[in-house]
Parts: C-alpha cells; structure tokens; sequence
C-alpha cells in the first residue's frame, strides 16, 4: 500500500518501531508492499519462514525483520523481535484514511442543535447526529452513519459509512466501527401468551471499551434490562452476532460469523474461532480459545483450547461415520456389560 502524500525516512520509521537498522536513515520511504512486490521507496516484511525464498531477491528500500533472517537480508533491514507486530505499528503510518478527514460538518449531514462537538470532529455526507449527542475530540462520522440520540463516542473513534449507533449507546476512544455494522439495536425479546408474541421492550443499553473495533455488517444488540458490555481492545470480525446483555472480556477476538446468545460472559484473552456459536447464560472464563465452527451448550471453567463438531471429508465416509454416531450409546451400553462379564469374581 502507498499513500503519496506521505513520504517518512528510514531513520525515522526506526524511532518509531524503537529499533535499530542498517543503511542510508535519510533513505525515503513512501509505503509498505510484500517481499515479493515491493519497490526501492516501500519497506517490506518477513514474519512467515515460508517467504524467506522472496528475501534474496527482494527491490524493498528496506525489510522489516527478525535478528536471525538479518544477514541474509540484501537490503538494509530493521531488525525486530515480532515482525508482524512491527509492520502493525508500521501500516498506521501509512493509512491514507487519516489524510482524507477534514474536520467540520457537511452540509448535507444534519446535526440536532444540542449535540456536543469536541475539536477536529469530522461529519461527512448525510450523517444524522440526533440530539444529545456527544462526539469527543477527533471523532469521525462517515458518510450515511447515524449516531442515536444521547449516545457518547469517545475520542478518536471512527465510524466508517453507513454505521448506526442507535439511542443511549457509550463508545470508548479509538473505536472503530465498520460499514454496515449495528450497535445498540433490539435485542431478541419476545414473550408468548399461547398463540402470539409480545414484544418486551429493551431498556438497556450497549458500552464499547477503548481500542474495540468491530467489523462490517455486526450487530451488537442493547440490553433488556442491563447494558451489554465490550471490554476494552476486543476485535470482532464481520458479521457477528452479539445478543441481548453479553459481557466480553478485555483483550478477546471474535472471528467472522461468531453468534452469542443472550447473557453469556466471555471472559479475559479469550479466541473464537469463525462461526462458533455459544448458548446463552454461559460462562467463558479468562484464556479460552474455541477453535472454528465449534457450538459451545456449557459453561467452560477452565483455560485452554475447545472443538466440537468434525473437519470435512468424502461424503461416503462422512455417511458411514454419522451411521455409527447414531450407534454410539448402544455400543457404549454393549461394552460396559462386556467388561462386567470380564472382570474377576
């Protein structure tokens, strides 16, 4: 990626990573590209031992990477620990978003007369600010996004085009919420009386901590009562559905297409892998992964890795093994009178 309005030096791409480098530090740098594809004025990355075969031909200005690779590196380098945290803390730098916010309220947005502005705000086209809102400094609402009345976004936050934030919704600092995406909706409330549905009214709200970005087309429903609560740094893929009074933990990541049902806590440093589904009124507790496809009914007490469900194989065989699934308590049944008939008198 180059953004050519931004042009930075070797030296001073160092100081910003906080390590050392070898070459010419007034060498300049104007964006970021793979091993493979970059140019003499980009920086390039090796995080993955599969690329080292691109090192020893590389047209990088420089490459970011790890001590041991460092020698093997024809180009100057920048030596790091974690590359891939290194070209994280890089990509910012070059992010041509920040150089297109223009602080001030487009003439087509429409902004309640008692919303609060803090400096450098930026609304664009057809955003709706309704009223008692407050936007904190440098806060960016994109094109066609809605921010509900009396709701909060911290400073720093970015809504991307076409986000709603819905009534009484509090967003922390350096938020970032995707296209398409929902915050503080209606969660699923409904009561029957035999033969129809009653809608129960959702009285809560929706609280993002600070750092939390979520992805486009999520839906994070407000509360019944209580609020639901994201802990501050959580990463949520696209398309995830978070219901009714859920609390997540800091620090957590939920890949696309998660669904989490009502009242369930998620705790510290937790991972779910894509298109996992957890029942509602669990518990997670702190460091849990559930890996990819995985549906969670109970509660889970203990720190590490959980799988349910079964990888992909030939239909035949896949139809063989649901047979045998089917089998499986009378089998179980057949052994345990097996092994009572074995065992000594």
């Amino acid at each position: 990626m180059t953004h050519a309005a931004y042009t930075i030096t070797l030296a001073e791409i160092a100081r910003h990573l906080g390590v050392a480098f070898s070459g010419d530090g007034d060498l300049p740098i104007r964006g970021l590209a793979t091993l493979k594809d970059a140019k003499p004025d980009q920086v390039a990355f090796l995080a993955n031992r599969a690329y080292l075969k691109d090192l020893a031909t590389t047209q990088a200005g420089a490459v970011l990477l790890h001590p041991e690779h460092g020698k093997n590196c024809p180009v100057p380098r920048l030596e790091i620990d974690n590359p891939y945290l290194g070209y994280a803390k890089l990509s910012q730098l070059f992010d041509p978003l920040a150089a297109q916010d223009t602080p001030g309220i487009h003439p087509s947005a429409v902004v309640a007369d008692d919303v609060t502005l803090g400096s450098g705000v930026s609304i664009q086209a057809n955003a709706v600010i309704a009223s008692g809102a407050v936007l904190e400094d440098r806060v960016v609402v994109g094109p066609g996004s809605v921010v509900g009345a009396d709701s909060h976004l911290g400073e720093g936050t970015r809504l991307h085009a076409n986000v709603t934030v819905c009534h009484g919704v509090v967003v922390g600092k350096r938020v970032i919420l995707h296209s398409g995406c929902v915050i503080g909706g209606d969660g699923f409330g409904f009561a029957h009386d035999g033969t129809g549905w009653h809608k129960i009214a959702q009285l809560g709200g929706v609280i993002l901590g600070d750092d939390v970005e979520v992805g486009s087309c999520s839906s994070i429903d407000r509360g019944a009562l209580g609020d639901t609560v994201i802990g501050r740094d959580v990463k949520i893929d696209s398309q995830v559905q978070i219901a009714h009074n859920v609390q997540i933990g800091d620090h957590s990541a939920l890949a696309g297409c998660v669904g989490i049902a009502g009242s369930t806590k998620v705790g510290k440093h937790c991972m779910l892998g894509g298109g996992v589904g957890l029942s509602g009124h669990l518990t997670l507790c702190d460091g849990v992964q559930v890996t990819g496809m995985s549906l969670v009914t109970n509660s889970i007490h203990a720190p590490g890795v959980y799988s349910s469900g079964t990888g992909a194989m030939q239909n035949q065989q896949w139809r063989k093994n649901a047979v045998r699934f089917k089998q499986l308590d009378e089998i179980a049944k057949r052994l345990s009178r097996l092994e009572k008939r074995s065992r000594p008198e």
